[in-house]
């Protein structure tokens, strides 16, 4: 039916019954919804933006404002935890460090600009007043309006207007687009098992790369191949697949099913039945599952083997194969997974028996507190924890029957639940948690995800050039901490110490965060890796809480693990760092991954095997791990390099060409008379100037090979040594060296020429074609590889210059008509070209050559060991510069026990404390030797 609300204007506002606005359609109207006497939102209706019948609406300003229902919106469904077009959050703009520094930079140019302007406006109106009416020549009027004082300065504002060089912004961005380029165009980060390529979806902060301090990754499908094979499983208290390693193969499993074992049969079906999987035949008659999660796939795959066979779904009913049987179930009610619950769970109904039964699967803390009173679950708990220091990864199994009452009564519940408008996902949990109890847990399933090829590899690389790492993973901590052990995340005992925050409440996270700090600060002057780990729920708790002193422990750490978080968790982690002012890349593969991706300041997707949600949202996307050391170290050092010396060239040649008109006022009475025409400057900066700097983006300072080998030269980036304040006043101070030699050696040509009646434009030519040789020998000291590129635009752009203007000379409209003709015929003008460049470059070249012999930095070393062809063994020690904490991060004021040592134990250690026994009796070490630890993961490497 049509349903009425007043509006503000008194006036009836009239809705369907699918929420869509009738006429008349007035904007920003607002008004309460009002459906089955349930006011639901006020709300401001703009435009009538409607979709697929459901109301869409926006805030004032056209911000978007949060659902308060469930609606469809372009295809895509929202629900009330979301804003609209905030499912994968909207990517806040990123601003480089370079970019940043630039903007610094051109502010203070600006404000120097405007000094010169006024200074020398000034002194141009005191000098007319003074000297210029003197001369006769001149002519000026002896009475003026008022505003003929503003004229000077404003001749000198567009003299000086070249400062600030406009075309900066448009050759960074071509310069940017080319080095995003240079990555999708790069065969050796292409996955030879995919045959797929890196691609740059941001072309604009390829620099950033060689600045990350701390890379934030994921660990399933990032760290590891996201390829799970079923290895192990504990059954009724039974462990399965200890000996082999392979629980398909073992005999004691085959012959509970064959004997037909109850629990057994209801554990199989349990892995058969609760998923999402689809079965669909081939043309060969093979059975295939598609499925949303890899361990979905595995855990049916390895049902399928031991003869629980999925073999059809339609609708809502299952078939399934068991020993040349089939049995039919049918779905009546699916509970779906999600980040909070941490579990699934389907309602489905034996159709041959007709009993219904809830079956279920999670972690281990979702399923494990909820058994019925009777059971004993220690044996389950046992099997979590061995499986998980074995790097496997472990899903709990269990079911329990349904009366028919209860489910009827319950399913009218999950009905309401699912069609509410407000608090949709609350009320589905909470009615879930309704039939989701007294459970018979049947087993634990241990899933191998195995390392990805060079993963151990590309950290150590990494870490060696200053980056620091952090895991943020929603697996159990066991299993990330071995996973960290076997991929050289964290460094072993004695070498390195793993410190542990946990606690269920404000007390005991605050306590635990306390300790941990105090040995961090003790330990920070001592040379050893120091790391700590986190769960989730310690974790929100010291976000909440605690957040100055959990920002302390970031600065102090080094190395991090946070276990169970979710996707906003794992953004929270990735601002948290930001505030600190540390340059971030984040590193994901699935959807869970796509916020912090967007959050960081490098986001780099890996197009893995749970889809391209997290590629197609981050800034670059490779197809492995290990390619990220490529990534960092060649394409973002090279671009660092080029984008700072391209930034800084730019700002020189126009200050160069500003100074030498403003030196040049001095000779023409402070008039603010421009020494260069209008077509000269142009071109100048159009292209006589641009050409060349540009070919710079393909300039390596050292080869792609040595930046690989000694990684830590990447320390010159990262604290921005290569384009700061200090070099750019060195930048700086060129053109103001230059300046002063070119208007030296070419007043001494003026001389020549007054002899000869030389015209102004002369005078112009000489200053500009002075201009250019010094830019030319400038790019040329500068370029560190030359190739036929490079001689091509510097010396070929030189050429260029005469024979352009030899055809401008030729021209008699041009004004510049036989100019350039008499100039190249006088000795005296190459002469004034040697003497530019001589008492220009002359001094620059004797202070290089200075530094390179005796304050060689590590570059330097590197560069002089390529070019004499000899190796290096040892670059020595880069400091990298310290990071402050900040002053207002306090100590915790919190009392320790006297019973506790203030230094926290790590976890890692050989100590006999640290070892525990498992249902065999057999100790287990926590800690184990290297060797032992990436048994599975080395044997995996081996096989591929």
């Amino acid at each position: 039916g049509v349903i009425e609300c007043p509006g503000p204007d008194k006036d009836i506002r009239r809705f369907d019954g699918n929420l869509r606005l009738l006429p008349p359609f007035i904007d920003n109207d607002v008004c309460p919804l009002t459906i089955k006497n349930t006011i639901l939102q006020s709300c401001y209706l703009r435009n009538t933006e409607w979709a697929c019948g459901v109301a869409v609406y926006t805030g004032k300003k056209g911000k978007w404002i949060k659902l308060v229902w469930w609606a469809h919106y372009l295809g895509k469904c929202y629900s009330n935890e979301t804003k609209l077009g905030m499912t994968r959050g909207i990517p806040e703009p990123k601003l480089t460090a370079v970019d940043a520094m630039i903007d610094k930079l051109t502010g203070a140019i600006f404000v120097f600009q405007i000094v010169v302007v006024i200074v020398l406006g000034t002194a141009g109106n005191v000098w007319k007043d003074t000297e210029a009416r003197k001369q006769w020549y001149v002519l000026y009027p002896q009475e003026f309006p008022w505003y003929e004082l503003l004229v000077i300065p404003l001749r000198f504002e567009l003299l000086c207007s070249i400062m600030i060089p406009i075309s900066i912004k448009v050759s960074l961005d071509l310069v940017k687009s080319l080095y995003a380029k240079f990555i999708d165009w790069d065969y050796e980060m292409i996955d030879p098992e995919t045959d797929t390529p890196s691609h740059a979806t941001n072309t604009a902060i390829s620099e950033d790369l060689a600045q990350v301090e701390y890379i934030l990754t994921d660990k399933t499908g990032t760290l590891t191949e996201n390829r799970m094979i079923f290895r192990r499983c504990c059954i009724g208290g039974i462990f399965y697949g200890n000996e082999t390693g392979d629980a398909l193969k073992d005999v004691g499993l085959l012959n509970a099913i064959t004997s037909g074992s109850p629990d057994v049969i209801r554990f199989l079906t349990v892995m058969a039945v609760c998923n999402t999987v689809i079965p669909a035949k081939s043309k060969a008659g093979a059975i295939l599952y598609k499925a949303q999660s890899q361990d979905e796939e595995a855990l049916v795959h390895a049902a399928a083997q031991l003869h629980m066979v999925l073999v059809n779904k339609n609708a809502s009913i299952l078939e399934i194969k068991f020993n040349g049987s089939v049995l039919q179930y049918e779905i009546l009610e699916t509970l779906e997974f999600t980040s909070d619950r941490k579990r699934m769970s389907v309602v489905v109904k034996d159709c041959h028996s007709g009993n219904i039964s809830l079956l279920s699967k999670g972690a281990d803390e979702a399923i494990l507190p909820y058994a019925h009173a009777g059971q004993q679950t220690r044996t389950f708990v046992e099997a979590v924890e061995q499986y998980s220091q074995l790097g496997l990864r472990t899903l709990c199994l269990a079911w329990r029957e349904v009366e028919e009452d209860e489910y009827q009564e319950w399913s009218l519940m999950f009905k309401e639940a699912s069609s509410t408008l407000i608090d949709r996902e609350w009320r589905i949990a909470e009615v879930c948690q309704r039939l989701e109890h007294d459970l018979k847990v049947l087993g634990v399933t241990a899933i191998e995800d195995r390392l990805q090829d060079g993963v151990p590899e590309t950290i150590e690389t990494l870490r060696k050039a200053g980056i620091n790492f952090w895991m943020l993973t929603g697996d159990k901590q066991n299993t990330a901490i071995q996973i960290a052990l076997s991929c050289n995340f964290i460094s072993p005992e004695p070498k390195g110490q793993l410190l542990s925050i946990d606690g269920k409440t404000e007390d005991e996270v605050c306590r635990s965060l306390e300790r941990v700090l105090l040995t961090m600060r003790i330990t920070t002057s001592e040379p050893k890796d120091v790391a700590f780990v986190v769960d989730g729920w310690a974790l929100e708790i010291a976000l909440k809480h605690y957040r100055k002193a959990f920002t302390e422990l970031a600065i102090l750490s080094r190395t991090a693990i946070c276990c169970r978080v979710t996707p906003s968790q794992k953004a929270q982690l990735v601002e948290l760092l930001k505030s600190c002012d540390y340059r971030t890349l984040a590193i994901g593969d699935g959807g869970n991954d796509v916020r912090m991706i967007q959050k960081a300041d490098i986001g780099v997707g890996i197009s893995g095997r749970e889809g391209l949600q997290a590629a197609r949202a981050a800034d670059y996307s490779i197809g492995k791990f290990r390619f990220l050391k490529r990534l960092i170290l060649v394409h973002g050092r090279y671009s660092y390099n080029r984008t700072a010396f391209l930034s800084q060239y730019s700002f020189y040649k126009s200050l160069l060409i500003c100074f030498i008109q403003i030196f040049f006022s001095f000779i023409s009475g402070l008039s603010g008379t421009s020494l260069f025409n209008s077509v000269s400057l142009m071109a100048y900066n159009v292209f006589y100037t641009s050409i060349p700097v540009l070919v710079s983006t393909i300039d390596k300072d050292l080869s792609e090979g040595t930046v690989m080998q000694h990684p830590q030269i990447l320390f010159y980036c990262q604290a921005g040594r290569l384009l700061n304040p200090s070099t750019f006043a060195g930048w700086f101070g060129r053109p103001l060296f230059h300046g002063r030699e070119a208007i030296v050696a070419f007043v001494i040509s003026i001389h020549v020429y007054a002899y000869e009646k030389s015209e102004m434009e002369e005078v112009s030519m000489v200053a500009l074609s002075g201009c250019i040789w010094l830019q030319a020998f400038v790019v040329a000291l500068e370029t560190n590889s030359f190739t036929v590129f490079q001689h091509l635009a510097i010396w070929g752009n030189l050429v260029a210059f005469y024979i352009i203007n030899w055809i401008f000379s030729a021209i008699p409209s041009s004004g510049m008509y036989t100019i350039m003709f008499r100039l190249c015929s006088q000795p005296s003008y190459w002469i004034t070209m040697f003497l530019i460049v001589a008492a220009g470059m002359g001094p620059i070249v004797a202070l290089k050559y200075f530094r390179y012999t005796y304050r060689a930095s590590k570059i330097n070393i590197l560069q002089q060991a390529e070019r004499m062809g000899g190796p290096i063994l040892s670059l020595g020690t880069i400091e990298p510069q310290p990071r402050a904490i900040e002053k207002d991060v306090a100590p915790l004021s919190i009392t320790q026990p006297r019973s506790r040592s203030p230094v926290y134990e790590p976890l890692l250690s050989d100590s006999p404390n640290t070892r525990r026994s498992f249902g065999s009796g057999t100790p287990f070490d926590f800690f184990q030797s290297p060797s032992r630890l990436s048994s599975i993961y080395s044997r995996n490497c081996k096989d591929n």
